[in-house]
């Protein structure tokens, strides 16, 4: 309060005494003398600062009485109901930061018609009105997490008679969902974090997916031109499932509730992989016969805008695999029958890393901001650090390895053989070639495991050594740790 002042006021009782008017003409001449000092102050910067920080401290502890009917908005008061028409165009996070300005803020953010409406969006509770429930921001809080713990705990399976599973494993061993197809299918897909599984049967495409309640429903099924042989679920979607199929030289988008509609088809240019993130679409073309003058390259298509983003790669050999959604932001990594792993920077669409070791074509591939790991048709598998181009450790196996999954810790293999099906008479009844046999294979890269207690037996590395050949995956670069 320092420079403030109020002249004092003047006593205008008949009976006031002579003292006190002399002390109040002492105090007038004081606040005359002092005023130029004053109005100095009051249009300095610093009285300006003091006092903003007052007014604002005291509309945050002290909120109007009328907040219900007028909003603060900076340096102007909106109803009630404008503010509400702005604060519907926010987002669940951004309204949880609304909620920290100050109570009126926190008021309008937390009201129901918003929640109820961020939670419609969502695709919960479709069925049920505003006034079905008290808290509309708890009742999507509880959705979401209700459909995490059922989604990171699937298990799906599709059998030789058409018949497909589909297990909780945090519900017991026996199925909670079968549903039938009349054929063999070429193409089972399950959503990453999401409850939805998509299955290709024949000329049709079937998508599967839990309501609010847990009951499963069939939200879309498709008749496509050819048959499926790669489909994947898009991750990240909220309502109804979103499938992308090729089949063929065609390309499907197929959206729940809505016809399927054909994102790619080139006569003559085959998709040979395909992999989806949230947004995006990533799948390899190969060139035949009088299209040999075009390489095979990797197409990235805009699933919001169905548009071709950029082309990928100009190689002789066709693109075997490829991984976008695991993927760091703005980078794929794809496997190529030439042998060769590149890794493809999507902002200038070239290649910033390109690898050989391989015997064979590769087939799976899958890397993270500085691994890349590659399995091959001739049952190698290598880790790579793309940084530098360099392996840094592998493993040989009987059969090539169709699928790799890894994080920071452990590293998951399929390796399935080509031939299915034994032939002669070299086997007994009810026995099966172990050279028939697929065998999933899980290696442990933990730095505080020995090597007695792990899966693979992998020697510990020093910080000495300047090279290695089959050493701890977490200690071949040291630095990354520190």
């Amino acid at each position: 309060t320092a420079g403030i002042y109020s002249a004092p006021k003047q006593n205008r009782s008949c009976g006031a005494a002579a003292p006190a008017r002399g002390r109040d003409q002492e105090q007038a001449a004081a606040g005359l003398a002092a005023a130029p000092a004053l109005r100095n102050f009051r249009s300095s910067g610093r009285f300006q600062h003091l006092m903003g920080a007052f007014l604002t401290n005291y509309f945050l502890l002290f909120p109007s009485q009328n907040e219900i009917n007028e909003v603060p908005f900076f340096d102007v008061q909106l109803p009630y109901e404008l503010a509400l028409k702005i604060f519907q165009y926010l987002g669940k996070a951004e309204l949880g930061r609304c909620a920290q300005v100050s109570r009126t803020w926190k008021i309008l953010a937390e009201d129901e018609v918003l929640w109820y409406r961020l939670c419609q969006e969502e695709g919960y509770l479709l069925d049920m009105s505003i006034s079905d429930h008290s808290c509309w921001k708890l009742a999507l809080k509880n959705c979401r997490a209700r459909e995490h713990m059922i989604n990171s705990s699937l298990a799906v399976a599709a059998h030789e008679d058409g018949t497909v599973s589909v297990w909780s494993l945090l519900l017991g061993q026996e199925p909670i969902h079968h549903f039938q197809h009349n054929q063999h299918l070429q193409a089972l897909a399950l959503a990453p974090g999401g409850a939805a599984v998509a299955t290709a049967s024949g000329f049709q495409v079937r998508l599967e997916s839990p309501d609010d309640r847990g009951f499963w429903q069939t939200p879309g099924t498709f008749e496509i031109q050819k048959l499926v042989n790669f489909l994947n679920l898009v991750p990240d979607v909220t309502g109804s499932p979103v499938a992308v199929a090729a089949a063929e030289d065609i390309v499907y988008l197929l959206k729940a509730e809505a016809p399927g509609r054909i994102l790619h088809s080139v006569y003559g240019q085959p998709v040979t992989c395909l992999d989806v993130a949230a947004h995006e679409a990533a799948f390899g073309i190969k060139t035949f016969g009088w299209l040999l003058n075009e390489p095979n390259q990797i197409l990235l298509y805009n699933l919001e805008t169905n548009q071709c983003v950029t082309k990928l790669g100009n190689s002789m050999g066709a693109f075997s695999c490829v991984n976008l959604h695991s993927s760091p932001p703005n980078m794929l990594v794809a496997g190529n029958k030439d042998r060769r792993v590149r890794v493809f920077d999507l902002r200038c669409g070239e290649a910033v890393c390109c690898v050989q070791g391989h015997q064979l074509g590769v087939c799976s591939v899958q890397m993270d901001e500085w691994k890349v790991v590659s399995g091959g048709e001739e049952g190698l598998l290598c880790v790579w650090d793309q940084r530098m181009a360099t392996k840094l450790w592998e493993m040989h196996a009987r059969h090539p390895v169709r699928h790799v999954w890894f994080d920071s810790h452990i590293l998951i293999t399929a390796n399935i053989p080509e031939e299915k099906n034994p032939r002669g008479d070299l086997l007994c009844p009810g026995c099966f070639a172990r050279r028939y046999r697929g065998v999933i294979y899980s290696y442990d890269f933990s730095v505080d495991q020995l090597a007695v207690d792990s899966v693979l037996p992998i020697c510990r590395s020093s910080y000495d050594e300047v090279s290695g050949y089959s050493y701890n995956i977490g200690l071949a670069v040291p630095y990354d740790s520190i």
